[in-house]
């Protein structure tokens, strides 16, 4: 009888454990893994993410994640502010626009810089060789994000007005076929979409960069009641982004080649942009500065009812990852 009891406790031990393996080293019950769906994009932006999810640094955290994919970051955060994601990656341009529209929003990390991103691209058969050239131009941009703030951005550098110039609302995929069917003269947007207008266009493109007066940063939020009432999860999701780092800038060839396979896109491209992005889990004072400039801008520029900058130091999320990574939080409070 000791035997048989012996035995049955011993089945059920093992019919409640899940087999060791290479993306769950722990052997972790399927059942043990917290469920959160985390809309991401295609972009190079969102490396350290697709690099989580394939090598199963999320599963070794205790996180089943649910992959929600999107071409651009302003379309991921909407599904947090839909509730349909817990977590969304996504620019500091269209979080800044959402907490100015009262949504109660945390960054917990920075994960992406770049100052050579974002650029306008013109036709020199429309007859722009240089910056100033830009006024009076059809020029394409993607209302409510970085394309949007970098074009005006460009404009003010060289004292050009919006009125000065013909806006044309585009989403990043139409911004190719606008430039080759000649319905724009120039366009304002970033990777992928910006290199690949570069080639087709080849000696007729004219590419305007700028790294003095931009910088982007690409974030990970989520709404604040979600990581007040998680903060396991949300620590969960900043180590397995760490883990992600380190193997990035291990392994950059297996990097690039996961980025390729999560947007369907040539390794070729995939390479050509590399350089152009730093990836880092942080919390900093640039991403202060640019939310503060972006928002002055969107003030001046009537894109917003409000009139008063927020606090946005209330709007980011310092504790979760300080408790994980404290060196890499410099941000004053």
């Amino acid at each position: 009888m000791w035997i048989n009891i012996f035995t049955l406790i011993l089945f059920a031990t093992l019919a409640g454990c899940e087999q060791s393996t290479p993306e769950n080293p722990g052997g972790h019950a399927a059942a043990a893994l917290k469920k959160i769906t985390v809309a991401y994009t295609t972009q190079p932006q969102s490396t350290l993410v697709q690099a989580a999810v394939a090598k199963g640094y999320f599963v070794q955290e205790g996180l089943d994640v649910q992959s929600s994919l999107h071409p651009f970051g302003k379309l991921a955060l909407q599904q947090v502010l839909e509730n349909k994601a817990d977590i969304a990656i996504a620019a500091e341009t269209p979080f800044m626009f959402a907490v100015l529209k009262g949504e109660k929003l945390f960054v917990i990390a920075n994960f992406e810089q770049t100052t050579t991103n974002n650029a306008i691209v013109a036709r020199r058969d429309a007859g722009i060789s240089e910056r100033a050239e830009l006024a009076g131009k059809r020029i394409g941009y993607t209302p409510g994000t970085t394309g949007e703030f970098f074009l005006d951005s460009m404009l003010t550098a060289k004292g050009i007005a919006r009125s000065e110039i013909q806006p044309v609302p585009l989403k990043p995929d139409e911004m190719l076929d606008a430039m080759l069917a000649k319905h724009v003269d120039a366009v304002s947007t970033w990777n992928y979409p910006l290199t690949l207008i570069k080639q087709q266009l080849g000696a007729n493109a004219v590419v305007f960069f700028d790294k003095q007066i931009y910088t982007e940063t690409f974030n990970a939020v989520a709404q604040q009641k979600f990581v007040q009432e998680n903060p396991l999860i949300v620590q969960s999701f900043l180590r397995a982004l760490i883990k992600a780092e380190a193997f990035v800038t291990q392994h950059t060839d297996e990097a690039q080649l996961i980025n390729s396979q999560a947007g369907n896109v040539d390794i070729k491209l995939v390479r050509a942009v590399w350089g152009d992005f730093h990836y880092r889990v942080n919390l900093d004072q640039t991403l202060l500065i640019t939310l503060e400039d972006e928002t002055r801008w969107a003030i001046k520029n009537h894109l917003t009812d409000q009139t008063v900058m927020p606090d946005y130091r209330d709007y980011i999320h310092l504790d979760s990852l300080k408790a994980v990574s404290p060196g890499t939080v410099t941000i004053d409070r």
